[in-house]
């Protein structure tokens, strides 16, 4: 029996090497790898020894050879090829290790130019894995260090690798080279400024596998995308509490994303990918504070999503509540020791964006929503707004603390499912409506959470409203001003009942949909 080893992660491979030395199993390896055994003193066969050719052009060229390749690809199943190899003197190769030099991480750590990435792409361990899970039926193709206990086990036990792993080491041998592959595919597709190329390639590392789906009956698990760089809730360190449900996941994404999308000290509590509170302010505690007041009953259970460490007072308010988990870039030490009381609550610190320099590639940069048979796919819905953007329609400008309320209330309701409406006062929500069919009971709804502290908010829309019945609505709670995108065929009458109420009213030109 006889092996080749070629790793660029080096975890493992002594160990590897060794036992299947004591195994009695033929060692070849490449030059890079052999060296580092032998560092280790573990002395296995060159890869030139099968070859006869040295390696060339500066070691691209080391394996692409026919006793390279006949070796791994013969059948054995299959006579006239065993023959074959007979006559050329060649011998079988039954374990392939392989695995290549990282892409992903390269360039999406600094801006790497074109040339130098691809001199970046091992072609040459890609093509040997490939070329042994082809034939599984005969050889082992070990893509991964994980896969290297089970390997040495079966040795031990059986005298080879049953079937049914290297039907295993087959697969996750394909997939390894498939998503290299898809790396370097959306490498290039950036640089060429293509953003949908004709064939859109997914890379994802599973994270782990999560107790089930939305509901009981459903499998489920966590995937990370390799070609993401920022930081978010797939980077994130859990601290403390149960790994977190597949529902509890989707929360927690939904609140960081929230949260970070300010950069002033923020607080977001929400709930089924919702928001139920949003409040900014200079101290954590009071952002909290005032998120809570939105809606005190509807928090209970709720996901804390903070972009700022977390500090003991802000804990020791929250550990006060119920919730299901808390999302934070940190936590001091004595947040640490009041939250660790509260032993089912689930702690997840997010590490900061990386250094400049730095980039999300791939698929990081789209959002997608699965129908029948595809995905819908699309850029992220970013805000794209600034003050010189908005077009006053009302007689009434908007005072400089009602804009900036309108500006806080803008930037919350494009985290609300549509149709969606936000009630703001004093950079805080005070009324949320959200996932209605009608704008109208939108309103209604966000309105009767406000109660009394409706009047002198603001109200955003993340659409035009198609009548203006809910403008009358907001006017007589006593909402002050209004922003929306405009765009209806009755901007008009919207734009009269709002003066008739001395009301102030903003168009953006910008919808903000969330289906």
């Amino acid at each position: 029996m006889r092996a080749l080893l070629s790793v660029a992660n080096r975890d493992g491979i002594t160990a590897l090497a060794r036992d299947l030395k004591s195994l009695e199993v033929e060692v070849f390896a490449t030059d890079g790898t052999r060296d580092h055994l032998a560092a280790d003193g573990v002395e296995v066969r060159s890869v030139s020894d099968l070859t006869n050719v040295p390696a060339l052009i500066g070691g691209q060229v080391k394996t692409f050879h026919p006793a390279v390749y006949a070796g791994i690809l013969a059948r054995r199943d299959v006579p006239a090829q065993l023959e074959e190899l007979a006559e050329h003197k060649i011998g079988l190769i039954d374990i392939v290790v392989v695995n290549v030099k990282p892409f992903a991480p390269e360039v999406g750590a600094r801006l790497v130019p074109l040339e130098e990435a691809i001199e970046m792409i091992d072609v040459g361990g890609a093509a040997l894995l490939g070329a042994a899970a082809r034939n599984s039926a005969g050889v082992a193709a070990v893509a991964s260090p994980r896969h290297y206990p089970q390997l040495v086990s079966e040795l031990r036990e059986f005298g080879g690798v049953s079937a049914e792993f290297r039907q295993q080491l087959a697969a996750d041998a394909f997939g390894a080279v498939a998503a290299y592959h898809a790396e370097i595919a959306a490498y290039l597709n950036q640089v060429s400024g293509k953003l949908f190329p004709g064939r859109l390639a997914m890379v994802l590392e599973k994270v782990e596998d999560l107790r089930y789906g939305e509901n009981p009956h459903q499998r489920a698990a966590f995937y990370r995308e390799t070609t993401h760089r920022s930081g978010a809730l797939a980077d994130a360190t859990q601290l403390q509490g149960g790994a977190p449900s597949f529902n509890n996941l989707l929360d927690l994404d939904a609140a960081y994303r929230m949260a970070s999308d300010y950069t002033n000290t923020t607080v977001v509590i929400c709930k089924h990918t919702d928001p139920v509170g949003i409040a900014s302010h200079d101290e954590v505690l009071e952002a909290y504070r005032h998120a809570l007041e939105t809606d005190p009953v509807a928090s209970f259970g709720g996901i804390v999503a903070v972009n700022r460490q977390l500090d003991e007072a802000t804990a020791r308010e929250i550990g006060a509540n119920s919730y299901e988990a808390v999302i934070a870039p940190g936590f001091s030490d004595a947040a640490r020791a009041i939250l660790g009381e509260k032993t089912g609550l689930e702690l997840l610190a997010v590490p900061p964006n990386p250094t400049d320099g730095m980039r999300d590639y791939g698929i990081a940069t789209l959002d997608f929503k699965h129908v029948g048979g595809g995905l819908l796919v699309e850029t992220m819905d970013e805000l794209g707004l600034d003050k010189g953007q908005l077009q006053v329609v009302t007689k009434r400008r908007p005072t400089l603390e009602e804009l900036t309320d309108l500006l806080f209330a803008w930037r919350a309701v494009r985290h609300v499912r549509s149709n969606a409406i936000v009630l703001a006062r004093g950079a805080a929500t005070v009324g949320i409506g959200a996932g209605q069919a009608s704008r109208q009971v939108s309103v209604e709804i966000a309105l009767r959470r406000a109660g009394d502290r409706a009047k002198l908010a603001v109200m955003a829309s993340d659409a035009y409203f198609p009548f203006p019945d809910g403008i009358q609505a907001a006017a007589q709670a006593g909402i002050i001003a209004i922003i929306q995108p405009g765009g209806s065929i009755r901007d008009e009458m919207a734009i009269e009942v709002a003066n008739r109420h001395h009301m102030a009213m903003v168009f953006t030109g910008r919808r903000h949909f969330r289906h």
